[in-house]
């Protein structure tokens, strides 16, 4: 219950940043927080992460439910914490993006940095959330991961230690 709570309130976290720089995008046009490294800046995001594949709205709706089914149903499966965690923000990232995509047709985006003078892309709590979603993902597999152990039946190698 904790994981579904965490998920709708980082949906919600993102869906309500997006709605007040969206009603307020004339406001936000390289707004200064910190003059030289950071801005609010209102963009409409046609595509994927840095703007990539422009204008492939419906292929990216299709790919967001079925990646999303699969995270839940894995999601289901597995109890390991850092996998589930890696999962909730995951799936709280993507229908956060899904739902921009759905209803307006873009994504909005407007935390705007500048690291050591490179302009890098525009984005939004739902990328946030992905890219820290990945971060425990990697966590998980490097660290946590171990492949089923297989039984030796006879001559012959079964997984899992089951028979067919």
């Amino acid at each position: 219950m904790l994981w579904i709570i965490m998920i709708i309130a980082l949906i919600g976290l993102d869906q309500a940043t997006k709605w007040y720089f969206y009603v307020n995008r004339l406001e936000f046009d390289r707004f200064p927080v910190i003059k030289d490294f950071f801005y609010l800046t209102y963009v409409e995001n046609r595509g994927a992460a840095f703007g990539i594949l422009q204008n492939f709205r419906w292929i990216f709706i299709v790919l967001t439910v079925i990646v999303v089914g699969a995270m839940i149903w894995y999601f289901i499966r597995n109890k390991n914490r850092v996998l589930r965690l890696s999962l909730a923000l995951l799936i709280s990232g993507a229908v956060g993006n899904f739902i921009d995509r759905a209803l307006r047709g873009f994504v909005v985006d407007f935390l705007d940095f500048y690291p050591f003078g490179y302009d890098f892309p525009v984005f939004n709590v739902a990328d946030i959330c992905i890219n820290v979603g990945v971060f425990f993902l990697i966590i998980y597999v490097v660290f946590i991961y171990q492949e089923p152990k297989k039984a030796v039946i006879g001559s012959e190698e079964v997984p899992d230690g089951k028979q067919d």
